[in-house]
């Protein structure tokens, strides 16, 4: 019986475990491409997270199954109904970790979490439309639906012509800008974010950061707006490291997987950028950014294997 309460209560907010988990195969993954690193890790962390999405998308298909109220009250949450995007951003994910390995599998991967994306990001717009929203439910966990437009083109390339995938770029980069201004004035001007979600400010990292790559990997151009959307990757960063005092006390939520994707969509972004300069400097940040990501997914997975020990994570909120 308590099993059956603890499904009827698994969060969608858990997809965020495969977002940071596959954001950490491709950081390692381009490591070996790039630094030299041992190709097994990359390719073992992306078994691992194609695992833990599997089980992570059974179980929550099981609460539709037996919940399927509590799973329609989650896509109706001004707040929870942007972390159904993870669901589609990891799929891109692992679209992405699988090109080379397994064109196949990656194909799998990419058509379907591209047309679900697409889905998502359709009716998360619509929602937000029709349905007047509060400020305080703006936050940037409102980036999770966007974001994934902006990873589309990274697994995409031989797939679709590259219009198609300059579209979803568009879209990315255009409702990045318009949603950063509605954060950033609600963080400014109005009620500060809830502890809980304090850790999706690092979701600011990514648009930028990903952005940067899929421009690259279109344009294959280092032109000034590709720095540019590095650049503002890189201050976000720093701007984050600067804040670290927000964060070193507050409760674990399983919102604490917001930090690893950027980071690592960060590190990635880094390594790409030293790729094509030969900068030392531009080096030694991979490798800062590489520890930084690696160090804080032990403390977050630890956090969370510690939590769900004790019975904490799948409860009634």
């Amino acid at each position: 019986m308590e099993a059956q309460t603890r499904i009827g209560h698994f969060p969608i907010m858990m997809f965020a475990i495969v977002m940071g988990m596959g954001g950490l195969s491709l950081m390692y993954l381009k490591a070996g491409e790039i630094l030299g690193f041992p190709a097994f890790l990359g390719q073992g962390l992306l078994v691992v997270s194609t695992a833990i999405f599997l089980f992570i998308g059974a179980l929550y298909s099981l609460k539709a199954l037996r919940y399927f109220d509590a799973v329609r009250h989650e896509f109706a949450h001004p707040v929870r109904i942007n972390f159904f995007s993870a669901i589609s951003i990891s799929m891109l994910m692992l679209a992405i970790g699988y090109k080379e390995l397994s064109p196949a599998i990656s194909a799998l991967f990419w058509y379907s979490g591209t047309l679900l994306h697409l889905f998502l990001t359709l009716h998360t717009i619509a929602f937000w439309i029709n349905h007047n929203q509060q400020l305080d439910h703006s936050s940037p966990a409102w980036f999770i639906p966007i974001v994934g437009n902006v990873l589309v083109p990274l697994g995409g390339v031989g797939f679709v012509p590259t219009g198609a995938l300059f579209y979803f770029l568009s879209i990315g980069l255009f409702f990045w800008v318009v949603l950063f201004s509605i954060v950033l004035n609600r963080i400014i001007f109005h009620n500060q974010l809830a502890t809980k979600f304090m850790p999706t400010l690092f979701i600011l990292i990514a648009p930028p950061a990903v952005g940067f790559l899929s421009y690259l990997k279109l344009t294959h151009s280092l032109d000034t707006f590709a720095l540019m959307l590095y650049n503002l990757g890189l201050f976000f960063t720093l701007l984050i490291a600067f804040m670290y005092k927000n964060f070193v006390k507050i409760k674990f939520f399983i919102s604490w997987w917001a930090f690893i994707f950027p980071l690592a969509a960060m590190a990635i972004s880094t390594m790409v950028l030293y790729s094509l300069t030969k900068e030392q400097g531009v080096l030694y940040l991979a490798y800062i950014l590489i520890a930084t990501t690696t160090i804080i997914v032990g403390i977050v997975i630890y956090q969370t294997l510690l939590h769900v020990k004790r019975g904490e994570i799948c409860v009634q909120e």
